[in-house]
């Protein structure tokens, strides 16, 4: 469990690290393009937020997936390909 908690970590880091330092990209770049069209509409921040939760779900359920992989596999057949 300890394992999964230190991969966790790491992965949630970088993916708020990231997502931190996209938004304010993604919102002046979008921003500016909206601004082109004549009938406009403004950008919320729950979109941002929304993409970060999604983000961060998949990040665990794939964590999750491959560490329940790994958990039932049997050590001996991957040792003996090593």
């Amino acid at each position: 469990m300890g394992i999964i908690v230190l991969f966790t970590n790491g992965f949630l880091k970088l993916i708020i690290i990231a997502n931190l330092l996209a938004w304010p990209i993604a919102y002046y770049v979008m921003n500016n393009w909206l601004n082109d069209f004549v009938y406009r509409t403004e950008i919320n921040i729950w979109v941002f937020a929304l993409s970060g939760v999604i983000a961060i779900l998949i990040a665990l359920l794939t964590i999750s997936f491959q560490a329940v992989r790994t958990g039932f596999s049997n050590p001996v057949k991957l040792l003996r390909y090593e």
